[in-house]
């Protein structure tokens, strides 16, 4: 009992690992860390528009309070100081007569409140900056770009990470597993996709990447080595009709890497199938891509996928996603292999000809023998 409790759990534990050993995740995540980068941090910073929107929401936002607040209290600390030199603070006594270079400083916290008024264009009345010091007009005005500049950028950056393509990927949705069975004749890998927006993505492109680790014929060993997969609809792989789910498919030919599997060796096989999507976004003109994986456990051998769209009684056609996924046992032969050699047998049999005027005519033999 213990020794198969073990064995169960051993196996489960080798599945977990193989499945965590995928570049792409399900939902697009690519699996990879860079080391040993020679090149500095300090690259990243150059291009801070991109680094900025590449930050997840909780780095993001931290960023942008820390922007505006620590804006606000630098000039805070510079319109306090201001105010100390021309010794406008009431700790000095100033007279009657007095003109300050900003009225209603009375300490740290009223320069900063001044900063915030200034910055973010409040205006309350209350504290405002006389004509005394040129000091203060001159940092009124540094002031007020600046707070333009950080206040662009950041809101910038906060909607541009909001519209990005990328949240449109979300709703594009494919099969949980691939199928392999019979299509037009011919043995095929199949994957559903599916748009669950009514906007169209517009010049959708489908395409795939075999990833497997290969050994050349000079012994090196190529992890990640990427093999072109060709998919097609029936129309084509590219300007798809993006309405409905579609069903893609891989020709498994001579050409294709799917060849010499078969489905018994199928779970044996070391390979990653990453499937693309590419399209331009009808409501923004921005390009986006989908990504997913197959690993050899999520394709099935001998299933198609079951019929998904279906036609009402007022003419309206219904998609019912509950059978997205759901896949179909058919009969398929267990190997590509076998079944080009069925076609060539029967094809071999038609190009035999019959000779009508042939006669068979039987012969007795004789067994005697004369001693």
């Amino acid at each position: 009992m213990f020794s198969y409790l073990r064995e169960r759990f051993s196996s489960h534990l080798r599945e977990r690992s193989r499945r965590r050993a995928r570049l792409v995740s399900k939902d697009g995540r690519c699996n990879i860390e860079f080391g040993n980068v020679e090149q500095s941090r300090f690259v990243f910073l150059v291009d801070i528009w991109t680094t900025i929107l590449d930050l997840r929401w909780r780095y993001k936002m931290t960023i942008f309070i820390s922007a505006f607040l620590g804006s606000w209290f630098l000039f805070g600390l510079l319109w306090y100081v201001v105010a100390y030199i021309h010794k406008d603070l009431p700790e000095f006594n100033p007279s009657i007569n007095h003109t300050p270079c900003v009225e209603n400083i009375n300490g740290l916290t009223s320069a900063f409140l001044f900063s915030l008024e200034t910055q973010v264009t409040i205006g309350y009345g209350f504290r405002c900056v006389t004509e005394q010091c040129a000091t203060a007009i001159f940092l009124l005005i540094f002031q007020s770009i600046l707070g333009v500049i950080i206040n662009s950028f950041m809101c910038g950056a906060i909607l541009a990470k909001i519209s990005r393509s990328k949240n449109r990927a979300k709703t594009i949705t494919f099969s949980k597993n691939a199928v392999i069975s019979k299509r037009g004749g011919k043995l095929c890998l199949l994957i559903r996709v599916a748009n669950l927006r009514k906007s169209l993505l517009i010049g959708s492109h489908i395409y795939g990447k075999l990833l497997k680790t290969t050994i050349t014929p000079e012994g090196e060993t190529i992890i990640l080595d990427q093999v072109n997969i060709e998919f097609v609809v029936d129309a084509g792989n590219e300007n798809l009709f993006f309405i409905s789910p579609l069903t893609i498919y891989h020709i498994i030919d001579k050409n294709s890497p799917f060849f010499h599997m078969a489905a018994e060796t199928l779970l044996q096989q070391d390979f990653e199938l990453v499937v693309f999507l590419d399209g331009t976004v009808e409501a923004t003109s921005a390009t986006c891509q989908v990504r997913t994986s197959y690993i050899p456990e999520e394709v099935l051998w001998g299933y198609r996928f079951a019929p998904i769209v279906s036609k009402t009684k007022e003419g309206k056609y219904r998609v019912d996603f509950q059978n997205f996924s759901k896949t179909v046992a058919v009969d398929t032969p267990h190997c590509a292999f076998c079944l080009y050699n069925e076609k060539e047998a029967k094809a071999k049999e038609k190009r035999g000809y019959d000779n009508p005027g042939f006669v068979l005519s039987e012969v007795n033999e004789t067994s005697d023998t004369k001693m």
